[in-house]
C-alpha cells in the first residue's frame, strides 16, 4: 500500500514544480500572499480538498481538508509561502508550500482504503507576523493527531528546538526644546532609550546563555540641536523556553521604567509583533521522518539543527505533537534570506528536494494512521513533553 504513494506523487510532482517557479517569479510578503494562496488552493480542489479562507481573520490564511469514509487520525501538513522584501524566496518557503500541499494530496489518495483525514493549512507571513500564532490559540488545532512542516536548507536535520520570543517596542515621550539656548526646559525622550541600551547590556551578564536580545532605534528625534521629544526603542528577546523568557521579559520592562524614571520621560510599552513560543520536537514522531527522509533521499541527514532563532511553528508543538526538520538543498554552506538561496530552490537540486521531502511527508502521515501503537507513542511523549517543560514531573 505504501508503494502507491510514490505513484500518486508522479502524477503530480510537474504541475508542484510549475507552481514551485511560479511563487519563485512572484514572491509575495506576509499577508499579501493572494496569489500563492490561489494557486495551492486551485490545486487542492482538483483534488477535491474542501477550502476555507480567511481563516483566523486573515485573508491569505486557509485550511483545506480530506475527510475520508473510514475513521482514523488527522494528519496535518502545514504550508507557508511568504517572501522576503528584497531576495524573494530567500528562505525557500515557495519550496515549504508545495512541499506540504503534495504530501496532502499524496496521502489523501489512500485514506479512504485506511482511514483518516488529511489537513493542509495555509499559514502566511511566517517571517513576520507568523498566522500560526493566531491558529494555535484558536483552536485551528484542536482536532489534529500530529502536525508536520518541512523547512529546505543547505543540508538535511533532524528536527530541532528553537527559541520562544517577544517582540516589545518601547515608545518614550519626552519634551522639545532647543538643545543650546535652553536645554534644561526639555525632556530628552532618546536618553531614555540609550539608557535602555545600557541597562540591557548589563543585563547580559546575569542571563542564561541561551538568551538572545537584539534591537533598533527606528526613531530618535529629527535634528541635533532639538532635543528629541519622542524616541523608540525595538527588541526582540530570545530565550530557549517560554517561562524562562517570561521572567525575562519582566527584568526588562524594568528597565525600560527605570530608564523613564531618569530622565522624566514617559513610557509606553508594547508587542508590535506577534509573540513565538518555543518549539518542541517531537522525537518519536521525528523518528519515523528522518527514517523515511533517508529512503526518499540520497543526502546525509545531520544531527539536530538547534536554532537561535524563532519560528511560528513553536507554538503549534505546544498544542499538538509537531516536527520541524530541514531537507538539504545539495549546497552545504547556503545562507538562509539571500538571493543564491531563493536561486538554488528552482534548480535540479530544488526539484529533488521537493521530491523527496513530498514524498518523506507523505510516508510518516501513512504510518501514523497505519501503526496505532505509534500514534499511542506518540501522543504519550507529547504529554510527557508538556509536563516536563511545566516542571511537574
Amino acid at each position: 500500500m505504501k508503494e502507491r504513494l510514490s505513484g500518486e506523487l508522479g502524477e503530480i510532482k510537474e504541475k508542484l514544480w510549475s507552481i514551485n517557479k511560479q511563487m519563485y517569479d512572484n514572491p509575495e510578503l506576509g499577508d499579501q500572499e493572494y496569489d500563492s494562496m490561489k494557486r495551492i488552493t486551485n490545486l487542492l480542489k482538483e483534488h477535491k480538498f474542501t477550502i476555507e479562507t480567511g481563516v483566523v481573520n486573515r485573508p491569505t490564511a486557509f485550511k483545506a481538508e480530506y475527510i475520508s469514509n473510514k475513521p482514523g487520525p488527522t494528519i496535518a501538513y502545514l504550508a507557508e509561502y511568504d517572501a522576503l522584501p528584497g531576495v524573494g524566496h530567500g528562505c525557500g518557503h515557495n519550496l515549504i508550500g508545495t512541499m506540504s500541499v503534495g504530501a496532502g494530496i499524496v496521502l489523501s489518495k489512500l485514506v479512504n482504503t485506511i482511514g483518516g483525514r488529511v489537513v493542509v493549512l495555509g499559514t502566511p507571513a511566517e517571517e513576520t507576523n507568523g498566522a500560526k500564532v493566531s491558529m494555535s490559540a484558536e483552536g485551528i488545532f484542536n482536532d489534529i493527531d500530529v502536525a508536520m512542516i518541512l523547512h529546505p536548507s543547505d543540508q538535511s536535520y533532524e528536527s530541532g528546538d528553537s527559541l520562544a520570543m517577544d517582540a516589545i517596542q518601547f515608545a518614550y515621550t519626552g519634551k522639545s526644546s532647543h538643545a543650546a539656548s535652553s536645554p534644561e526646559r526639555g525632556i530628552n525622550a532618546l536618553d531614555s532609550v540609550i539608557q535602555l541600551f545600557n541597562g540591557i547590556n548589563a543585563l547580559r551578564q546575569h542571563v542564561t546563555s541561551d538568551v538572545r536580545i537584539h534591537g533598533v532605534i527606528p526613531e530618535g528625534g529629527q535634528a541635533a540641536n532639538v532635543v528629541p521629544d519622542y524616541a523608540v526603542a525595538q527588541f526582540y528577546i530570545r530565550a530557549s523556553n517560554r517561562d524562562y523568557l517570561n521572567e525575562l521579559i519582566c527584568k526588562v520592562k524594568h528597565i525600560a521604567e527605570g530608564a523613564a524614571l531618569m530622565t522624566g520621560a514617559t513610557l509606553e510599552i508594547s508587542n508590535y509583533e506577534l509573540s513565538y513560543d518555543n518549539m518542541i520536537t517531537n522525537d518519536t514522531l521525528s523518528k519515523i521522518f528522518t527514517k523515511n527522509l533517508a529512503e526518499t533521499s540520497e543526502l546525509a541527514i545531520h544531527a539536530t539543527k538547534n536554532g537561535s532563532g524563532s519560528i511560528d511553528m513553536g507554538n503549534v508543538s505546544q498544542v499538538v505533537p509537531a516536527i520541524h526538520p530541514y531537507i538539504g538543498l545539495n549546497k552545504p554552506g547556503l545562507v538562509h534570506h539571500t538571493k543564491e538561496f531563493a536561486d538554488q530552490t528552482i534548480t535540479k537540486d530544488g526539484y529533488q528536494t521537493l521530491v523527496s521531502g513530498v514524498l518523506a511527508l507523505a510516508q510518516t502521515g501513512y504510518d501514523v494512521i497505519n501503526d496505532a501503537a505509534l500514534l499511542k507513542a506518540i501522543q504519550e511523549e507529547f504529554k510527557y513533553s508538556k509536563l516536563e517543560q511545566k516542571g511537574e514531573l
